[in-house]
């Protein structure tokens, strides 16, 4: 039995989807436990491509049960026509449940996220105009709308007047948009009600009973550990916690049922929307490691900025989210390259800098510190095995666990199940913690 958080290691977009399907399948229930339909999954099953927005990627699995927990936002439109696309897709959608303490995204909060950010103008942060930051911003003012009060129609009839009145003043006044109708919006939100209502559930009463009854729960995370509220690059973070931590609050859990924390990180590096980023490659190389890595958003199909791997950010995510192994992705991207650069640290003001700086201010003054690596200039694509890699890119491969001080246990070579080389139990492998001091280099197993 083992319980097991997977979280990004980078800005989001690291091939996450891919990563938690395939422990997916020793999992009995998959939990999400933050972010909204601002994230993306992406899981490729055979000639089947399938995009996750809100629901966990074990719903691929008809055995495994999927959760939706406390900490997420849910757009209901939008969480309906991923279980209608599902449905035609052939996947059933029975053993998905939906956390009852859930926050709901409502119309006039994807309205005030879209003019907020226009009204930024060269200050925008990036957001993907979803709503999903004022949805967050109501949970915490504790004016917002739950799941469960959906469930109750002349008690959301009766918080809807009020608070629709109150957001019409902001969207008149401030942005110079039209109200909204409070009857048309709880005519819209009760038929949602009615089609969620047999998914609803006390979500953390529902993951205790099965790590009582000893089963394999694993939680995923959306976006990644530079995005995070409290301990990414911000302002231009998300509206909750990817990291590690986030899960035990997400999903209504205590820290100590947690077994393990899996990091997945791209063989380089990936950033959608605003703010610094010292390793990007505004170049030739850059629009490359586009082009070959489909570098484009799962959910706003916004184009990815792309850069040389960055470890102090990637130390900095083993540190936030005490990561006992990590996941490469997407190592076939680098196969056409005559030589490929790791960044090891930064120049801040002239002076050497290994850590994350506090503030964004400083991030985005500084330059990368790179080492410089051959490429193997040959397709990693049908590798299956360490010994099939070639021998720069197994070379690449240990120069970043041992600088990260993590095992890799996992390297993605392209988006189907099968292009993947298991190096070591991502599961029940050794605790990062009890490793001794050389015991994180990168092992042929």
């Amino acid at each position: 039995m083992a319980n097991v958080v997977v979280i990004g290691a980078q800005w989001g977009d690291e091939g996450k989807g891919k990563i938690t399907d395939l422990l997916s399948r020793s999992a009995d229930v998959v939990v999400r436990y933050q972010g909204g339909v601002n994230a993306g999954h992406t899981v490729v099953v055979k000639d089947q491509t399938f995009k996750l927005h809100l629901i966990p990627s074990g719903i691929l699995y008809p055995d495994t049960e999927c959760l939706i927990g406390s900490g997420t936002v849910i757009d209901p439109k939008a969480l309906i026509a991923e279980l209608d696309k599902l449905d035609d897709l052939g996947v059933s959608s029975k053993k998905l449940f939906i956390s009852e303490a859930a926050h709901v995204t409502m119309p006039y909060h994807r309205l005030i996220d879209q003019a907020a950010e226009e009204r930024r103008g060269s200050k925008k942060i990036g957001t993907t105009r979803r709503g999903i930051g004022p949805t967050y911003a109501d949970k915490s003012e504790r004016t917002g709308i739950r799941v469960g009060d959906l469930m109750d129609l002349e008690a959301l009839k009766e918080q809807l007047e009020w608070t629709i009145n109150y957001k019409n003043v902001v969207l008149e006044k401030l942005y110079d948009l039209p109200p909204l109708d409070p009857s048309e919006v709880l005519s819209e939100y009760a038929a949602y009600a009615e089609r969620l209502r047999p998914h609803i559930v006390d979500s953390s009463l529902h993951i205790y009973d099965a790590i009582q009854r000893r089963k394999n729960v694993l939680f995923e995370g959306a976006q990644g550990t530079l995005l995070d509220l409290d301990h990414g690059t911000y302002p231009y973070v998300t509206s909750s916690n990817p990291v590690a931590g986030g899960a035990c609050i997400g999903s209504g859990i205590g820290p100590t049922v947690i077994d393990r924390v899996i990091g997945v990180a791209k063989a380089y590096t990936t950033r959608v929307g605003e703010g610094p980023f010292p390793t990007e490659l505004i170049d030739d190389t850059g629009a490359m490691l586009c082009e070959i890595g489909a570098e484009f958003g799962t959910t706003t199909g916004r184009r990815r900025r792309c850069g040389w791997f960055d470890a102090v950010i990637g130390r900095y995510a083993v540190r936030i989210n005490g990561l006992d192994c990590l996941a490469v992705t997407k190592l076939d991207v680098l196969d056409h390259l005559e030589e490929i650069k790791v960044c090891v640290a930064y120049e801040l003001d002239g002076e050497r800098c290994v850590d994350l700086p506090g503030s964004a201010r400083q991030f985005a003054r500084c330059q990368p510190v790179y080492e410089i690596f051959p490429g193997w200039k040959q397709s990693t694509e049908n590798c299956r095995k360490l010994e099939d890699l070639p021998a720069q890119a197994l070379d690449y491969l240990k120069f970043l666990a041992e600088l990260m001080e993590v095992p890799i246990a996992i390297v993605s070579l392209g988006a189907s199940r099968d292009q993947t080389i298991i190096v070591e139990d991502p599961i029940h492998g050794p605790k990062r913690a009890l490793l001794h001091q050389n015991g994180s280099a990168f092992k042929v197993a």
